[in-house]
């Protein structure tokens, strides 16, 4: 099975903030070194530890084109990692990164670049249920109790509790077969939609979309603060890889 996977690279980064920008040199969280790494070399690991991945795309800036494609042949130079430009928003980036899937790809799988610490059970796992239902995605039930509000009054007063054991937070991998995904984008094209996720695109088509168990360690990093919590998460990854390889 052919498996191909998007990385939308793009994103500005606002959310990391200036203070980030001025440590680092960039405000783009994609490419803020973790550990001497960009955060999106980290997460290309990931997928090209992963036998069953054939190809990896990543969409990135047209300012950056040539920096992550010499970062992708530095790291990964016996894997097919290559670049193509991103869009505006991370729809058009992933549809961009689409075009450009060979004809006999199988399944497509999306991930956030900034989620480095997605593990290879996890992928393993939702590529089974994407072979088996064309469409799934990974995510986690929340924790907290969640509250629907309503702002009509100027003050966020709450309408409703929302049952938790119906609720799931999407996370990535979000993985399809090629020819929906491919169906899923025209039509939200056509229509001129613009989904959060990828999820939200093929929903739209009435086709059922699986979930599969992620874990709270496929953190996104989007905040300054995230960043003391990747560190973390990275530094007992790197343990746990020298205890294994220990005879």
């Amino acid at each position: 099975m052919n498996v191909a996977v998007i990385l939308p690279a793009a994103g500005l980064g606002i959310r990391m903030g200036r203070g980030a920008a001025e440590k680092t040199g960039t405000s783009r969280k994609q490419f803020m070194l973790l550990e001497g790494s960009p955060i999106l070399a980290h997460t290309v690991r990931k997928f090209a530890a992963c036998d069953r991945v054939r190809e990896i795309v990543v969409a990135a800036p047209a300012v950056d084109l040539e920096w992550a494609a010499g970062m992708l042949a530095h790291e990964f130079p016996l894997r097919r990692a290559r670049v193509v430009e991103g869009g505006a928003s991370r729809q058009q980036s992933v549809e961009n990164a689409l075009a450009t899937l060979a004809p006999d790809t199988d399944l497509v799988a999306v991930h956030d670049a900034v989620r480095p610490f997605i593990d290879l059970e996890t992928i393993a796992k939702v590529l089974d249920e994407a072979a088996e239902t064309g469409a799934a995605i990974v995510g986690v039930v929340p924790v907290d109790t969640v509250k629907q509000v309503s702002r009509a009054t100027g003050h966020a007063c709450i309408r409703g509790t929302l049952p938790r054991d119906k609720l799931v937070l999407a996370q990535t991998p979000q993985v399809f077969r090629y020819d929906l995904l491919k169906r899923a984008f025209d039509a939200a094209r056509q229509d001129g939609f613009f989904g959060t996720d990828e999820a939200s695109l093929v929903e739209r088509l009435d086709v059922e979309v699986t979930v599969v168990l992620g874990s709270d360690r496929n953190i996104k990093i989007t905040k300054p603060g995230d960043m003391s919590l990747a560190r973390l998460f990275l530094q007992e990854e790197m343990q746990r890889a020298v205890k294994e390889a220990l005879p």
